[in-house]
C-alpha cells in the first residue's frame, strides 16, 4: 500500500429535501473540480424554518482527497 498525503477542504451543501441530499449535492459539486476524493465528515448541520417547518437544510462537510 502506497503512502498517501491528504488535503481537506470545507464546503456547505444545501437542499430543500433532506440533510442527506445536502451532503450529496456538496459532494457532487466538489467532484466536478476535485479528483481523488476519499472521505467526508459532517462538521455542522443547520436549516431554515418557514411556517414552523423545516424549509431548507444546510450541511457543512470536510472532504479529504489525496494529492497527485
Amino acid at each position: 500500500m502506497a503512502d498517501h498525503v491528504y488535503k481537506k477542504i470545507e464546503i456547505t451543501g444545501s437542499s430543500p429535501e433532506s440533510s442527506d441530499k445536502a451532503i450529496q449535492n456538496a459532494i457532487a459539486k466538489a467532484g466536478e473540480s476535485i479528483r481523488n476524493m476519499r472521505w467526508f465528515e459532517v462538521v455542522e448541520t443547520r436549516g431554515q424554518i418557514d411556517g414552523g417547518r423545516v424549509a431548507h437544510w444546510q450541511v457543512t462537510i470536510k472532504i479529504g482527497f489525496t494529492l497527485d
